[in-house]
């Protein structure tokens, strides 16, 4: 698998230009970009908006979202394959260096930006307004990036920078707003396959269910299971798996002879402490208290 260390080796790759800085640049595919059909990775994050000219994303797909602009957000050593998709003439690419925030905030802040982990089906879908937005912050970035950049470039492009992962953030919770039904679909599959876990015996043979197990079944990425979880209950799908193996809990210490170890070990905790600690932040007492209350 290729990797691309700079993104003047991708750049060269691609046909596109030479960039104006080692360390960020800025293209408009021009309705078509291909590297072709090999997967390959980077040193580097990546913006991109695109308009599709045919269907490619089909998960929560509507004719709205195929006719308006999509975001995708790729991080430094993830997967990626460019192949030969075509686009409206409307879109761009935005690539920087995890070198160019070294000394700016964001260079730790972009972490907690979770869409950078969401799959390619998971992208973010703007209403008009929202892409005339994103738009009017690329130009901000274009007029630096093609200037004489000085001293105060850089600052300025990663300021521009963080304002689109802001707006980007802010219309991911509109996205999830405005796709309740599947919401509210994927929270009630998520219970339904704690349960069929539960059941079936997999907690004591195979220990409790993780985030990422959760995701695969739900044919999702693991990130965005937590957010859309988050909107839609309060909950990240961690804090729901707790929740439920603790109601279990709670109904096994009342309605079975089971001890508080044994208890632990058929919801697949191999850690008495880790389940005292966990029953008691959910509950406010200790198995112990719990089980002796009246």
């Amino acid at each position: 698998m290729k990797h691309f260390k700079t993104v003047s080796e991708l750049h060269q790759a691609t046909g596109f230009a030479l960039p104006e800085n080692p360390l960020i640049s800025l293209v408009k595919c021009g309705g078509q970009c291909s590297s072709g059909t090999h997967k390959f990775t980077t040193d580097f994050y990546m913006i991109g908006l695109k308009k599709l000219q045919s269907g490619i994303f089909s998960y929560g797909k509507t004719k709205y979202d195929h006719q308006s602009g999509s975001m995708s957000y790729v991080k430094p050593g993830q997967v990626v394959a460019f192949q030969d998709l075509k686009f409206e003439e409307d879109d761009f690419l935005l690539f920087f260096h995890e070198d160019f925030l070294l000394g700016n905030p964001l260079h730790h802040e972009i972490k907690k930006y979770s869409f950078f982990d969401y799959d390619v089906n998971e992208a973010l879908h703007l209403s008009p307004q929202e892409e005339k937005v994103i738009w009017e912050i690329h130009d901000k970035i274009k007029l630096e990036y093609l200037n004489n950049q000085d001293e105060y470039s850089r600052e300025i492009m990663i300021g521009h920078i963080n304002s689109i992962l802001k707006y980007s953030q802010r219309y991911y919770k509109r996205q999830f707003l405005n796709r309740k039904e599947l919401t509210g679909k994927t929270v009630s599959r998520f219970d339904q396959l704690l349960a069929s876990y539960s059941e079936s015996g997999s907690l004591h043979e195979n220990g409790f269910p993780s985030v990422k197990f959760m995701a695969e079944q739900l044919n999702i990425s693991a990130h965005y299971l937590s957010d859309l979880l988050k909107q839609e209950t309060g909950k990240t799908a961690l804090e729901l798996i707790h929740t439920y193996l603790i109601s279990e809990a709670k109904n096994m210490l009342k309605s079975s002879s089971n001890n508080i170890t044994e208890t632990a070990y058929a919801l697949g905790f191999d850690n008495l402490p880790y389940f005292s600690r966990l029953f008691k932040k959910e509950t406010g007492i200790s198995p112990k208290q719990f089980r002796n209350q009246n």
